[in-house]
């Protein structure tokens, strides 16, 4: 029988934080442990944290405290997991609540510096479409996705990370530097040193990457002994780059199976995470393997949104993927994917990472069925 992980979606994390966290840290304890192979089921909360919730109007959430912003569900343990092993998150199911929101947030977004004041947009959601007073005569079609899937980081990843947001934070960069205010749990050092979930990173995060729904396989380097997975900020829908910043943010119920694939079986480990759909996924013809890329550079400075970076790294994961999966060379795997591979904006607006995808459908190898990753 699956494990069930209860939150209330109807408080803050803050006021009812059993089973959850918000904020990333090496060192959290499990609230439940899995073996690979086993499926659970977890309770998220939207990823506002009910902030811009029924009873919020645009004036109301002028102040907006995200501080307590991307509840997680979590963290699972997986029996076995060791640094350098890959997960495999499975996405079974998704079951999103009935209401919804999205906001313009002045300062946030592609766009933020144009818009001075918020605007809030609230979606009732029945029969797989959203639809709101504030855009009447529109209707959209639900893709359910987890917009958040993380395993925690490792020390050495934890302190890299914090000291190149840290630099371009320093340089003028716009960076949701470590909060102890309104962190889950409230215990130090973590409140005071624990990653912020808005950018994704190594670890994965807050990836928006609207591919992750039911069907999809995230594949994530593991970090730490039992991985600690953790899900949240679920997604009735969105377009590719969630441009104002939000999507339709919802309540949801996600059932995810775990697997695991050992390192000393594998022959590529993706740096960033990675995701497959080895049949057809919904609203699509072809089956097909994506990497992703986040704006690091070469000498591992951090770049503001640069998508540019974040495609470079994307690209470049890729072309190991045929290197070592395909067996072809950089060369081949360059051409391959300049031919038949999509370069695609997840998300441009969760600073300081930016996430971009390089999406290749499986039916260019004449074996489109031999199984990637």
């Amino acid at each position: 029988m699956s494990v069930l992980l209860r939150v209330d979606p109807g408080a803050s994390i803050v006021a009812a934080p059993a089973n959850s966290h918000n904020r990333l840290w090496p060192d959290l304890e499990p609230v439940a442990s899995i073996d690979p192979g086993d499926a659970f089921v977890a309770e998220l909360r939207d990823g506002m944290d009910g902030e811009l919730g029924r009873g919020r109007t645009s004036e109301s959430i002028a102040q907006l405290d995200l501080g307590a912003n991307h509840p997680l569900t979590g963290p699972v343990e997986v029996r076995g997991a060791k640094p350098g092993d890959v997960l495999v998150v499975e996405i079974l199911e998704i079951e999103t609540g009935s209401f919804g929101a999205s906001a313009v947030i002045p300062g946030f977004g592609l766009l933020g510096d144009q818009f001075d004041a918020p605007y809030l947009v609230h979606w009732d959601i029945a029969d797989g479409v959203a639809r709101s007073a504030q855009l009447p005569g529109i209707a959209v079609r639900g893709e359910p996705f987890l917009g958040c899937i993380a395993v925690a980081p490792s020390r050495e990843l934890l302190e890299r990370a914090a000291a190149r947001e840290a630099a371009l934070a320093a340089g003028g960069g716009f960076v949701l530097e470590p909060l102890a205010d309104r962190a889950v749990p409230a215990v130090e050092p973590y409140a005071s040193r624990a990653l912020r979930t808005i950018p994704p990173r190594e670890n994965g995060g807050n990836l928006d990457l609207r591919q992750a729904g039911a069907g999809s396989r995230l594949l994530l380097p593991v970090h730490v002994p039992g991985a600690l997975l953790s899900l949240g900020d679920a997604h009735f829908a969105q377009g590719e780059g969630e441009s104002c910043g939000t999507a339709i943010e919802v309540a949801a119920k996600a059932t995810v199976r775990v697997g695991l694939r050992p390192a000393a079986q594998l022959r590529w480990t993706p740096r960033f995470p990675a995701i497959e759909y080895t049949e057809p996924p919904r609203n699509a013809a072809r089956a097909w393997f994506a990497t992703t890329g986040i704006p690091i550079a070469d000498d591992g400075a951090n770049r503001q949104l640069d998508l540019t970076v974040a495609a470079r790294r994307a690209l470049e994961e890729l072309v190991s993927w045929l290197v070592h999966e395909r067996g072809l060379s950089r060369e081949q795997g360059y051409v391959l994917a300049s031919v038949a591979a999509d370069l695609t904006i997840a998300e441009a607006v969760n600073v300081p990472n930016g996430l971009v995808s390089c999406r290749l459908p499986l039916d260019v190898f004449d074996d489109p069925s031999a199984s990637p990753g």
